[in-house]
């Protein structure tokens, strides 16, 4: 499934990365510790998180996400925007939180691809 798939189907608002909606997403990762993200979040992965600020794009890239999802209504300052557009990291947003957002996502078939080689 890309990103632009899931966009879609969670009804998601895209503020920056637009160049990224056509990457594929390989699972999951729910966290808001930054440290924790970059331990264990999977490369190709979907990031949910409430973390807004410029950091969250640093990570991503780092870690080769696909893209970043702000849950619980979280909005991402201008310059996380900005980094977001610059590194062509998809940021969207949803009222959703965490849980449920992830939820919709495991039932749609993504999954945590760490979990499923256990």
């Amino acid at each position: 499934m890309r990103v632009r798939d899931i966009k879609e189907m969670l009804g998601l608002e895209l503020v920056a990365g637009s160049s990224g909606l056509d990457r594929m997403v390989q699972g999951g990762y729910c966290g808001d510790l930054l440290s924790d993200v970059m331990a264990n979040a999977p490369q190709g992965g979907v990031w949910l998180t409430v973390q807004a600020h410029q950091n969250i794009v640093a990570v991503a890239v780092l870690r080769e996400l696909a893209a970043i999802i702000l849950v619980n209504g979280s909005k991402p300052d201008p310059k996380t925007i900005e980094k977001g557009e610059q590194e062509g990291i998809p940021i969207l947003l949803t009222n959703q939180g965490s849980y449920e957002a992830a939820g919709r996502l495991y039932m749609a078939g993504i999954g945590q691809t760490r979990d499923e080689a256990l």
